[in-house]
């Protein structure tokens, strides 16, 4: 069966680290804002929150956090926990491998860990895209509102690709809380949930040909009575 539209923006999205400076206008980014905010949410709660940046602003941002970064200084770290305290089979062999292999196409060698800190660092400029986004939830909901926020980000990343942009969803922007918060004027009750970079992908960029596996659904889902 031939792919729909809506498949191939899902397929086709994939984590960006190095855009175009070509500018995405207010007004797309808005319109896909719009339409992420379909997502559902129990008892429609809509628990997202977010900050849009571009030009002198998002630059502000960079500035503010890569000082930071490149201060090492302690006590940045997430208010909510991403990872688990340690990988097991079979995320840490996927874990790696994704690892690597963004790695070789960048030629950084294991053990190189100047070049390994200078591309992490390159989250916090949003990889060069010409939008950054930091989104935010309030630290007093719970579970569900989580993973409704989760819905609503795939949205976005999916319509973004409707639209031929790319995205690339970044957790680690929200070690960094205290240095965003001051530049964006978060209240109190806000938790950074991650950041996100929007724009074109450049095309030649190395780093751009990663191509990450997923593996099939009868390998993680069980099908009982169903009659084929």
């Amino acid at each position: 069966m031939e792919s729909t539209t809506v498949d191939h923006a899902i397929t086709s999205r994939r984590s960006i680290r190095r855009f175009l400076p070509t500018p995405v206008p207010a007004a797309t980014v808005e319109a896909i804002l719009d339409i992420a905010a379909r997502a559902p949410s129990g008892t429609n709660m809509q628990p997202w929150r977010g900050y849009a940046l571009a030009g002198e602003a998002k630059d502000q941002l960079v500035a503010a956090v890569q000082a930071v970064f490149d201060a090492e200084e302690p006590g940045h770290v997430q208010e909510v926990q991403y990872y688990p305290d340690s990988f097991f089979e079979p995320y840490l062999s996927r874990r790696r491998t994704v690892g690597w292999g963004l790695y070789g196409l960048l030629g950084i060698t294991k053990g190189d860990s100047a070049r390994m800190k200078a591309q992490h660092r390159r989250n916090f400029q949003f990889f060069d895209a010409p939008v950054g986004l930091i989104f935010t939830i309030d630290r007093r909901l719970a579970t569900g509102s989580w993973l409704d926020y989760g819905m609503f980000l795939q949205n976005i990343m999916t319509a973004a690709r409707g639209r031929g942009l790319d995205t690339c969803a970044q957790a680690a922007w929200s070690h960094y809380h205290r240095a965003i918060r001051p530049v964006l004027g978060l209240e109190d009750v806000e938790t950074v949930v991650c950041g996100m970079a929007l724009g074109y992908a450049d095309p030649d960029a190395p780093e751009n040909q990663l191509a990450t596996e997923r593996t099939p659904a009868r390998t993680f889902v069980r099908f009982d009575g169903f009659s084929d």
